[in-house]
């Protein structure tokens, strides 16, 4: 395994790069502001699922392949845009429903869960990252590359959780305050346009 130097180097950039917002934080931030508490902490813990799926790939070699295979990268790219968008277009429907009728059942949180799940799984650009960025902390000579590669993208992961998590509290503490009267429609259109932008988003990204 790394020695103790290569493990705090990988912590430290660890905490830095899950402390950046990115898609999946930008998730949880409208699930939490359109439900509360318990639906952004239910989709942080969907999208650490999903990503064990891309570290469980980048250790078999699957990332590779969508790294050279640009065919196979824009189909699980644009299918994920897909995936968001009608997401958003789900969340926006019920604003505008909410304007008209109050106390509209919430989002499951299974389907909470599974949306966290597939919002991660379907970006393929997590897939090469973590291809890329995991290599550059294993050490040969000390033990299996794959099994380097799964205990570190398991720390990444777990450090990662535990910043959507607190996200998901700080942003549900907004969350309440908006959610009181009409506001919770308003709140629900947020979190659609949120969705919608990020499928947008990923449309325009380059593949590389």
């Amino acid at each position: 395994m790394p020695d103790l130097s290569t493990w705090i180097a990988f912590a430290v950039a660890s905490l830095a790069l899950n402390l950046t917002p990115g898609p999946d934080m930008t998730y949880v931030i409208g699930r939490s502001l359109g439900q509360g508490s318990r639906a952004g902490m239910i989709s942080a813990l969907g999208i650490s699922a999903g990503t064990l799926v891309h570290m469980l790939a980048a250790a078999l070699g699957v990332g590779a392949v969508l790294r050279v295979w640009p065919i196979a990268y824009d189909l699980v790219r644009y299918a994920g845009a897909a995936y968001l968008m009608i997401l958003g277009v789900r969340m926006l429907r019920k604003g505008w429903a909410e304007n008209r009728a109050a106390g509209l059942d919430p989002e499951p949180l299974w389907a909470i869960f599974r949306q966290g799940v597939l919002t991660n799984v379907l970006n393929p650009k997590v897939a090469l990252f973590f291809v890329a960025f995991l290599p550059q902390f294993v050490v040969p000579a000390k033990a299996s590359i794959a099994w380097q590669i799964l205990a570190l993208g398991i720390y990444f992961n777990f450090s990662g959780t535990v910043v959507n998590l607190f996200v998901a509290r700080l942003a549900s503490a907004a969350g309440d305050l908006l959610r009181r009267g009409r506001a919770g429609a308003l709140v629900e259109k947020i979190s659609g346009c949120i969705c919608i932008a990020l499928g947008w988003r990923v449309v325009l990204a380059k593949s590389s």
